[in-house]
């Protein structure tokens, strides 16, 4: 899948340090100077799934291959971006070409690291951010309408559209974002139709440092307030603890997630929340030489899922043969789940779901 989500927030906030660790890497130059970001990076992370270990067990599966997402590190943003301040024009056509976005705000005072707007405030910092992001898209949506009143007047048809544009417009100018609008209204439509940065989904990360992990304090509560109050999610992690786990074995990281008192790493819940931000989900081949889950979009039928696997299977797709990952748990062989009557066959109209496991039957 093609589909990436966006890491945006203001200078130094963490975003390419929480970058770094997410992608095992050092493409990002992670500096206490704004601007240390100028071009984007771009990485895969592998999503968490403990299924697939349990699976290359059950079957002595030689490899395990994750789903991934794929994250984009951009460059800081500051006031008047949307007129071009700071790298602004960069940032927001960089934002514009991905598909969800991830606010990184810094939830931690250290007078040691440079604040571009002096001390850290939340609310602030992600006012900042949705007033430069909704001002770039009320100057597109301002051309948009003029555009379509001069072809409304040749095709009165556009009428409608041009209302909801209208429509649209009056909203950002009201600092609301694109997506409030329902996902099936007209001027959702239209806001995707002209690329509007407010219509992409959004999740915050609440960068905290690590006297706060397991216990996070009143500015990680800020973002949660403001996250509540538009139905987003918050992820909360130390993007300084989660450099060092990733310099670490899994062994080693476990032990230190258990000394902090954590269960799952920052990062994996990140993934984890990014990938379903995204629309998307998972279904799963177990097999000796491999297990691997394959990455598809919400809502996808059977045959488009065999199609991520091979064109030839789409084209030549018979049924589906699915059993769920509890059951191939519990009973372990695939003639177990055949003789407990647990081995469903689907046609051309299932619609997959998260965790199938599956075998497509086709003609060459």
């Amino acid at each position: 899948m093609a589909l990436s989500c966006g890491i945006v927030g203001l200078p130094n906030v963490g975003k390419s340090t929480i970058f770094n660790a997410l992608t095992r890497s050092a493409q990002a130059l992670a500096a206490n100077y704004p601007f240390a970001t100028i071009e984007p990076n771009v990485g895969e992370v592998a999503v968490p799934d403990d299924r697939l270990n349990v699976l290359q067990q059950l079957v002595s599966g030689e490899r395990v291959v994750p789903a991934t997402v794929k994250f984009v590190d951009i460059a800081g943003l500051v006031r008047g971006a949307s007129a071009g301040e700071g790298l602004g024009n960069a940032f927001l056509s960089h934002i514009r070409e991905t598909d969800a976005i991830a606010m990184v705000v810094r939830c931690f005072e250290d007078a040691n690291v440079t604040h571009v707007e002096g001390s850290p405030d939340p609310k602030r910092d992600i006012e900042i951010i949705s007033i430069e992001l909704a001002l770039a898209d009320l100057a597109t949506m301002q051309k948009r309408v003029d555009k379509l009143e001069r072809e409304a007047r040749a095709n009165p048809k556009l009428r409608e559209r041009l209302d909801a544009a209208k429509r649209l417009t009056a909203s950002l100018e009201e600092g609301k974002p694109a997506r409030v609008f329902a996902t099936d209204s007209l001027e959702y439509e239209v806001a995707l139709e002209s690329f509007l940065l407010t219509a992409k989904p959004l999740l915050y990360v609440a960068n905290v440092d690590e006297a706060q992990i397991g216990n996070p304090g009143p500015l990680v509560q800020a973002v949660r307030e403001v996250a509540q109050a538009e139905s987003s999610r918050v992820v909360v992690l130390s993007g300084k603890i989660e450099s060092e786990l990733a310099g670490l074995s899994d062994e080693e990281a476990k032990e230190f997630c258990s000394e902090l008192g954590i269960e799952r790493s920052g990062l994996d819940e990140l993934a984890l929340t990014a990938y379903d931000l995204l629309g998307l989900m998972t279904f799963l081949t177990a097999g000796e030489k491999e297990v691997r889950a394959w990455t598809i979009a919400k809502g996808t039928k059977a045959p488009q899922a065999a199609g991520k696997i091979h064109s030839d299977i789409e084209r030549g797709f018979i049924r589906a043969e699915i059993v769920s990952y509890d059951d191939y748990v519990a009973l372990k062989t695939m003639d177990a789940l055949r003789a407990a009557g647990k081995v469903r066959s689907e046609g051309k109209e299932y619609v997959m779901q998260e965790g199938d496991v599956v075998n497509f039957r086709f003609n060459v």
